[in-house]
């Protein structure tokens, strides 16, 4: 086997620390839905349901504001204004897919997450 070079050796971490740089919070949701896959199939309860549901919603918050409006957005403008320009509709479409949605996305994943906690107190709560 050949040895790497130094250049191609500082090239590869590089690229490594760049890649955890742009993706450390996508990276940190998919631990957590790992996380809570695997208490889900240990020890099911209403705690795990609601961190699965959460940590699975906020990831694809991350992933649908990064790479997936964009294209989402496109496909939808023109399925739908095909010949005729829909100014209006237009508008309420960018509001909508490119404001809206990511927006209810964080929350819904939040809030599941917050459930969770609730449930999981509440249950430490009756044990008292």
């Amino acid at each position: 086997m050949t040895p790497i070079t130094p250049d191609l050796q500082q090239n590869i971490l590089v690229t490594i620390y760049l890649l955890f740089s742009h993706n450390y919070i996508a990276f940190a949701y998919f631990a957590g839905l790992c996380l809570s896959i695997a208490l889900s199939i240990w020890r099911p309860s209403r705690f795990t349901t609601f961190c699965f549901l959460g940590f699975g919603i906020l990831l694809f918050s991350y992933e649908y504001d990064k790479h997936i409006i964009n294209a989402f957005r496109e496909q939808t403008m023109k399925s739908l204004i095909t010949i005729q320009p829909h100014y209006r509709l237009q508008h309420y479409l960018n509001l909508i897919i490119t404001e809206l949605l990511p927006v209810l996305f964080y929350i819904l994943g939040w809030s599941c997450l917050f459930l969770a906690i609730f449930y999981a107190a509440r249950k430490i709560g009756k044990k008292k």
